[in-house]
């Protein structure tokens, strides 16, 4: 699971939520900002029994040398930058420079064993270049040592379909959020999977390799019991 879905938990309390979510079933998580939790994050993971194949963390523009070395050190397989500038995606220029300062991070990366990716929004399919979307171009532009995390639920935000993404990026998509709910850009709108209208089934069976990570933006429920609730409608559709 993505645990910026318990963010406020984590906050207040990293050590007892990781050991929670074990609790739950889970056996790997997702952090997000990972340098900003300290050692916090590695007592906890390694108390509760958790790994932690992928992170999110910006690094494009950063100093890349000590997230990648962080990375290792926890045994972070993938650091994933999750957000890049709308502004950034509208010209093939500017998202070539994109796609050349991932190809750059990733060559870092490589000397710690670590690779990184790129985690979409809605933006990134709601703009076209080449006649593509520009998440499209932009992964025609990557380095083979550069894997994508598609957000399955931003994608229906940006006004197309999942599954067809996932066919069209194949082996780059290493990853997926699986969320649900309707496909507004309310977060509160979204639900734990399972209990929306996106079809999880299809979405998972178009990348069957790619880890499946479970994550609300936000919820007008408790966050927390909807992780529970998407555990439990995964593993019954053994999905997970």
């Amino acid at each position: 699971m993505q645990l910026y879905t318990v963010r406020e938990l984590l906050t207040e309390d990293t050590v007892g939520t990781l050991k929670r979510i074990a609790d739950l079933g889970f056996t790997q998580v997702e952090p997000f900002a990972f340098l900003s939790f300290g050692d916090d994050l590695r007592r906890g993971l390694s108390e509760a029994g958790l790994s932690a194949p992928t992170t999110h963390q910006s690094f494009i523009g950063a100093e890349l040398e000590p997230v990648f070395e962080a990375a290792k050190a926890l045994g972070i397989e993938t650091v994933i930058d999750p957000f890049v500038d709308p502004t950034r995606w509208q010209t093939a220029e500017s998202v070539d420079q994109i796609a050349a300062q991932l190809n750059e991070a990733a060559e870092v990366a490589a000397r710690y064993g670590v690779r990184v990716g790129y985690h979409n929004h809605a933006h990134e399919l709601e703009s076209t270049i080449d006649s593509v979307t520009a998440l499209e171009y932009f992964a025609g532009k990557l380095s083979d040592k550069v894997v994508l995390e598609l957000d399955t639920y931003w994608v229906v935000v940006g006004g197309h379909d999942p599954v067809e993404l996932l066919h069209k990026l194949g082996d780059r998509v290493v990853a997926l959020h699986v969320k649900d709910g309707p496909g507004t850009t309310e977060t509160k709108d979204q639900v734990a999977v399972g209990h929306g209208s996106l079809p999880i089934e299809a979405i998972v069976a178009a990348a069957p390799d790619a880890l499946r990570v479970i994550e609300l933006d936000d919820s007008r429920g408790d966050r927390f019991q909807a992780i529970a609730d998407s555990y439990t409608f995964l593993t019954s559709k053994g999905l997970a």
